[in-house]
Formats: structure tokens, C-alpha cells, sequence
């Protein structure tokens, strides 16, 4: 609750160039409860969000400054902040699709203010405050603004990549990620490394929480595929 008893309200950060499309997502949000804040271009958000968190991005995918796509990776470098992608184009939306780059849920032009709501509702529910998400929360802690994770309490020494590839995989518990998607998500030039790259990571995670408890493994490895996280820990 906030002072004098009103309701504190989730907050929506909007990040899109066309000034009716962002009128319609703010009157749309507000009118359902939400408060929002805006911006028309990409390069001012990750400082936006340092100064003052939100609870879901909506994100353009086609700025006039930045790409979408790439902002989104530059977000999930540092924060987990749940994003919906806004796309106008169907070649977008598979690239996001298949990709995997970070996003929870995407929305195609032309689109009803209602659905968004909805979506914006989905997210939220199903990143804040489904049961693996509270189970997850007790069991790691990411400390997004020091680049840290604890698991059962123990501060976890973790490489760049490795906090970047378990960060990615506790957000989507059960998710099974290929290691080309890691790749992608993680590595700021992908081309350059090489898949077996990821697998050396991850084998240093799981030796840095087999440390903290030998007789669990909470990492899953889907043999010819990639990997994920146990959703039931």
C-alpha cells in the first residue's frame, strides 16, 4: 500500500516512436489500473531503468535510433524486467520467435488495446507471481544492479558469461533453450564462439552449485538440444 492508503500500481514502461500508437497503449494501461511511463526512442531506456525500475517493458521492435532486438539483449544484461515486443512485420516476429533473445510475449500491428491489456496481465502474472517463480526466488536471488546470484543463500562466484546464461535460464524455469539461443542471448558477437563454448560454461556452473549442494543438479541437459532449469526446486 502506498501513503495515505492508496494502492501502489504497477508500472509499464512504453518504448514506441509513433505518437498515436503510444497514446492508445497509455490511455489503454491507465484506464486498466496501470501507471506508465514514455519514451519515443531506444537509447535513453537502460538509464531510465537505472534511475527508476519498472514492472514491464513494451518495446518497439522497429526505433528510429536503435533496433529493438538489440536494445532487448542490452536490457537482458542487466535487468529481468518482463518485455513485449510490439512488431509490424511477420519476418520480425519469427526472428523473435526463434531467436529467443529475452522477450515474454510479442504483440503484431495492427492491434487491439483490449488484447494488450491482456497480455500485459498474462506477463505479469506468469513472471511475478506464478508458484516456480516464488519457488525459484527462494531457491536463487539475482541481484541485477551488482551482477550477482545466490543460490540457497551462497553468494555464487560466476564469470560475465555464466552469470548471463544462468540469469537467462532461471527467468524461463522449464524452458529449454538451444545453445544457439544462448548464444545469442549472452554473446555480443555469437558468430565468433563456438557452440561447445556454452558447454564449457555451463559445466563450470554446475560445479560452482554443486559446491553450495553436491546432491542436487538443477540444471537439465536436453542431449542434442541445450539446456534449461528444473522447474520444480
Amino acid at each position: 500500500m502506498a501513503e495515505g492508503g492508496g494502492i501502489v500500481k504497477q508500472k509499464v514502461l512504453i518504448v514506441e516512436d509513433e505518437p498515436t500508437i503510444m497514446d492508445t497503449i497509455q490511455y489503454a494501461l491507465e484506464t486498466e489500473g496501470f501507471a506508465t511511463v514514455s519514451l519515443s526512442s531506444g537509447e535513453p531506456v537502460l538509464l531510465l531503468l537505472a534511475r527508476d525500475p519498472v514492472d514491464l517493458i513494451i518495446l518497439d521492435i522497429g526505433l528510429p535510433d536503435v533496433s529493438g532486438l538489440e536494445l532487448c539483449k542490452e536490457i537482458r544484461r542487466i535487468h529481468s524486467t518482463p518485455i513485449i515486443f510490439l512488431t509490424a512485420r511477420a519476418d520480425e516476429v519469427d526472428r523473435v520467435v526463434g531467436l529467443e533473445i529475452g522477450a515474454d510475449d510479442y504483440v503484431t500491428k495492427p492491434f487491439s488495446p483490449r488484447e494488450l491489456s491482456a497480455r500485459v496481465r498474462a506477463v505479469l502474472r506468469r513472471t511475478l507471481a506464478s508458484p516456480n517463480c516464488s519457488n525459484l526466488h527462494r531457491v536463487f536471488e539475482i541481484n541485477d544492479s551488482k551482477r550477482q546470484i545466490t543460490y540457497h543463500g551462497k553468494l555464487l562466484d560466476l564469470s560475465r558469461y555464466e552469470y548471463e546464461l544462468l540469469k537467462t535460464m532461471i527467468r524461463r524455469p522449464g524452458h529449454v533453450y538451444t545453445r544457439d539461443q544462448l548464444m545469442d542471448i549472452v554473446w555480443e558477437q555469437p558468430e565468433t564462439s563456438l557452440d561447445r563454448t556454452v558447454d564449457a560454461h555451463i559445466k563450470n556452473i554446475r560445479a560452482k552449485l554443486k559446491a553450495v549442494i553436491p546432491a542436487d543438479d538443477p540444471i537439465i541437459t536436453h542431449r542434442g538440444i541445450g539446456y534449461s532449469l528444473k522447474e520444480d526446486l
